[in-house]
């Protein structure tokens, strides 16, 4: 997880010469109508099924100034600082839990506490994200007994880090998923816990406010259906697939939130610290 990335190990051998060169192709080789946009892909016209939404948070930098008329040169360089003051500087990291395996048989959320092996589970996940010394500036608990109880384990291995208690990332049904599933579920079900896991995402996914200097980390301590929606929203891929993604418990899911607004999964479901009997996804 730590690992350095092909461009970041490029990088480090010292052949910068790649910006450099997407600078000279983005200024030279242009569309013919385009205005100076580059083709996709640099040497194909290939046009994407989706595009990305550069705006998804609603904090890009052009949308957070109020538009102005410009009438001369002075006027143009003031609309510009603001933009410039409205760009973020750092970025956020989000690193998404799932509790460990609990007892299905309960009927109430304090009957449906960690197993013996949920306990193990969440100590072995505890361990491996104090092994990658992360710089955690705050810890988001689900108030579920199980998503409680995992956290306050994996907590033991982290030291004193900030922690809040959230009930908007109880466990839930995000979204109706495709293809339909054969059990039945109320509609009501999904019209409640849909607003309720997207109004999370909305909370804690987004660019870094332009204040914030440093690069943050918050480890958030969930559930699996609210990760696997995060993740496709995150992503902008349809939502209603987040039934497709497996995820284990006690795994780590790990967000990059870019100053830019790109997004990328660094990590889905890493549970490759555990032993291999001690893997489940129930």
């Amino acid at each position: 997880m730590a690992s350095l990335s092909r461009f970041q190990k490029y990088a480090a051998l010292g052949i910068g010469t790649i910006g450099g060169a997407f600078l000279f192709y983005k200024n030279v080789y242009r569309h013919e109508e385009g205005q100076g946009q580059v083709l996709t892909a640099w040497t194909t016209n290939f046009t994407p099924s989706v595009t990305w939404d550069s705006n998804w948070d609603r904090r890009d930098p052009s949308s957070m100034v109020k538009p102005m008329k410009i009438k001369n040169e002075e006027d143009e360089n003031k609309y510009n600082e603001k933009i410039e003051s409205r760009k973020s500087k750092a970025t956020r990291h989000l690193i998404l839990v799932r509790h460990g395996q609990y007892n299905l048989q309960g009927t109430t959320d304090s009957e449906r506490v960690l197993t013996e092996l949920g306990r193990q589970q969440a100590d072995m996940t505890g361990k491996r994200l104090a092994e990658l010394a992360i710089p955690f500036t705050t810890i988001v608990r689900s108030t579920m007994a199980r998503a409680q109880e995992t956290s306050k384990i994996i907590e033991k291995s982290l030291g004193n880090i900030p922690v809040e208690d959230d009930s908007l990332i109880i466990e839930g049904a995000p979204i109706p998923p495709e293809p339909p599933i054969g059990n039945w579920r109320a509609e009501k079900y999904y019209y409640q816990d849909g607003a309720r896991i997207e109004a999370a995402f909305r909370k804690y996914f987004y660019r870094a406010d332009p204040s914030q200097e440093k690069d943050s980390y918050e480890l958030l301590v969930c559930h699996g259906n609210v990760i696997r929606y995060f993740v496709c929203r995150a992503l902008q891929f349809p939502p209603e697939g987040w039934l497709r993604l497996s995820i284990n418990n006690g795994s780590i899911t790990w967000i990059t939130i870019r100053p830019s607004g790109r997004v990328s999964l660094r990590v889905y479901g890493e549970s490759g610290h555990m032993r291999p009997e001690a893997i489940t996804s129930t």
